[in-house]
């Protein structure tokens, strides 16, 4: 605890990480403002029907991701998701289209027109999101002003497409002057504003109940610690491939000849696979005309056993193709050649690009089943334990991956702070490896 302490006054004493991390909350703070600034023309106390209806499904996924914003038809009620979505499209249309790989090659220039477009997709998106919204809030009913309903729809359109433009901006602004990844945290600030509740919930249902409620919540937050520290061996955990590099005498001086790892990620798809798999299930469920079908049970319900088989197929699927879209073993094996590296036992060139996609096929099919596990424990707790179905979420699937990569990937910026500056890093032994510290060997 000593040391704990200590390690806080050497980041608050750094003046630059000081600045940051109080530029970071500066901005958090303001976006959780904006998520309690309610729409015009809606009357926040007819809200309750929204809100029962988004505890579930799709719209309880978003509704977790904004912190509770889609629910309160916040003027942030889109959050962040557009450009989340719109993000992703552009990242897959680099890697199935040659033109747009070649300009995501060309470096700063690239990086920039690419990012630009997506700005420009992002308020498309928006825009039809928001109409969608619209429709979903005059549905409603009471919901909405009567006498503010001529000016509803453009007015709402135009606030949450600047909205959400304005928390884009948030993002790159703490991206840039502050810690961590600006869009990662405001997902997870948007998921964990809701835990406080959720487990507010979850305790006066268990002393409701009565029956040794208080032991097993006990139980249940032993077990949310040990889903979590499950959950942080999955995204750290890797495949350690040994490379040696060749010698090279110039001169009296003497290079190359050291020994490394090329790291393989068991989860090298992140979240994705789940963010898709759950977008897929979603899918099926509007041909429902109410929703209430006896087969949409397959595709909403997360306790159901189905819908845990088919979800479970289709992210260890999405594992599988996400993985094999962005992972080139061609391309790491060229770059060990061109620097001089080889793998111990093994041709450089397509024989090394051949042993790097055996082993990666490997360990990707427990990260697959281990992933499907994480997203359909949520379902599985619930059904256990009789939980709130609020507190349950935290259990697993994308709120608890998001949160702990995020959490590792600016516990890992801080470290390199402290260690740039002499000061014990926030790890007596090894080192925390956030989503951005897994490089191939030699710095490739």
């Amino acid at each position: 605890m000593k040391k704990f302490i200590q390690t806080l006054k050497n980041i608050w004493s750094i003046e630059e990480l000081r600045n940051k991390i109080t530029f970071t909350l500066l901005l958090i703070f303001i976006y959780r403002v904006g998520s309690y600034i309610v729409l015009p023309g809606i009357d926040p106390n007819k809200l309750a029907s929204l809100t029962d209806n988004t505890k579930t499904g799709m719209l309880g996924l978003l509704d977790t991701f904004v912190g509770g914003a889609f629910s309160k038809a916040s003027i942030f009620a889109l959050g962040i998701m557009p450009y989340i979505s719109a993000s992703i499209f552009m990242q897959l249309m680099t890697i199935l289209v040659p033109q747009m790989a070649k300009i995501q090659k060309e470096g700063e220039s690239g990086r920039k027109k690419i990012n630009q477009w997506t700005r420009y997709l992002t308020v498309l998106v928006t825009a039809f999101q928001a109409a969608a919204y619209i429709g979903y809030l005059r549905s409603l009913g009471e919901a909405v002003v009567p006498s503010y309903s001529a000016y509803f729809w453009p007015s709402t359109v135009i606030i949450l497409t600047v909205g959400t433009l304005f928390v884009m901006w948030l993002g790159e602004k703490i991206t840039d002057k502050g810690l961590g990844n600006g869009t990662s945290i405001i997902i997870m600030v948007g998921i964990l504003a809701r835990f406080p509740a959720s487990i507010q919930h979850e305790w006066a249902s268990r002393i409701t109940r009565g029956a040794g409620g208080i032991l097993i919540m006990l139980i249940e937050v032993v077990l949310l610690i040990a889903v979590i520290l499950g959950v942080i061996l999955l995204v750290q955990g890797t495949r350690k491939v040994p490379v040696n590099y060749a010698k090279q005498i110039v001169g009296n001086r003497q290079f190359g000849g050291a020994r490394n790892f090329l790291p393989l990620k068991v989860n090298a798809s992140g979240v994705m696979p789940i963010i898709f798999a759950q977008a897929i299930l979603f899918l099926p469920t509007l041909f429902s005309y109410n929703g209430t079908a006896s087969w949409t049970k397959y595709f909403t319900d997360h306790t159901h056993a189905g819908y845990m088989i088919v979800y479970s197929v289709c992210v260890i699927a999405f594992t599988f193709l996400y993985t094999a879209l962005i992972f080139n073993p061609k391309q790491m094996a060229d770059d060990l050649k061109r620097n001089n590296g080889f793998i111990p036992g093994v041709k450089p060139g397509q024989p090394t690009a051949d042993y790097i996609g055996t082993i990666m096929d490997r360990i990707t099919l427990p990260g697959a089943v281990l992933l499907a596990f994480i997203g359909i424990l949520p379902g599985i707790i619930q059904v256990l334990f009789g939980m709130q179905q609020d507190f349950s979420t935290f259990f697993g699937g994308t709120s608890l991956l998001i949160n702990v990569a995020v959490i590792l990937d600016t516990l890992q910026q801080i470290e390199t702070q402290l260690l740039m500056r002499q000061y014990d890093g926030l790890m007596s032994s090894g080192r925390i490896q956030g989503r951005q510290q897994v490089t191939t060997a030699g710095g490739v």
